[in-house]
């Protein structure tokens, strides 16, 4: 069982680098890096890469359904607790400030949709995820979480600013050398060196 990469989005247009696309841009630029061919696999409904990092096969999945439904398209490929182990969901969140990304495991959904329906349908919340801050901070970095549904969602669907995409090209190196540590050397290395 190869590990799975799963970055989180909606597809289409009118959705490209959009806060909420934050996971499925860093996956893209992952593939990028790896000189990955993708392919729609219209059985899970994702564009699909396979890869190597070292000497680990690892699968990049780009869910094609809407954020809310992107457990369906893990349901066929994480089938027990032993691929789960083998699984990385990276996806935006608002509770940390934009530039900030922390590795976590065997946590809630904390309200994010697309996590949520993932945890629904592989049945288990024992998975890494990369965290990536999408929340506006003060000079001094203090988060300034929006409140209400409306404030929210202009922050998860605006557009990110050329400035943004380049602050997160450097912060995708940070991501891609974490996803190297968690294949190479395990879920506890990766934590120690990257949070």
């Amino acid at each position: 069982m190869s590990y799975i990469i799963v970055g989180l989005g909606n597809p289409g247009e009118e959705y490209t680098n959009t806060r909420h696309n934050t996971g499925r841009i860093l996956v893209s630029w992952l593939g990028k890096a790896n000189d990955a061919e993708w392919k729609t696999d219209s059985k899970i409904n994702a564009e699909v890469s396979k890869i190597k990092i070292g000497k680990t096969s690892v699968t990049l999945v780009l869910p094609n359904t809407f954020m809310n439904n992107s457990g369906k398209s893990l349901k066929i490929l994480v089938t027990n607790e032993k691929a789960a182990q083998k699984l990385i969901v990276i996806y935006d969140d608002l509770d940390l400030p934009f530039g900030t990304t922390k590795i976590s495991y065997n946590r809630s959904s904390g309200g994010h949709k697309g996590l949520e329906s993932i945890i629904k349908a592989i049945k288990t919340q024992n998975f890494a995820r990369i965290r990536v801050g999408i929340s506006p901070h003060t000079a001094t970095g203090k988060i300034k979480k929006p409140s209400g549904e409306e404030a929210v969602t202009k922050v998860i669907l605006g557009k990110f600013k050329d400035k943004e995409i380049k602050d997160l090209k450097k912060i995708s190196k940070k991501i891609d050398e974490a996803v190297e540590t968690f294949v190479s050397s395990g879920l506890e290395r990766a934590m120690t060196s990257f949070n």
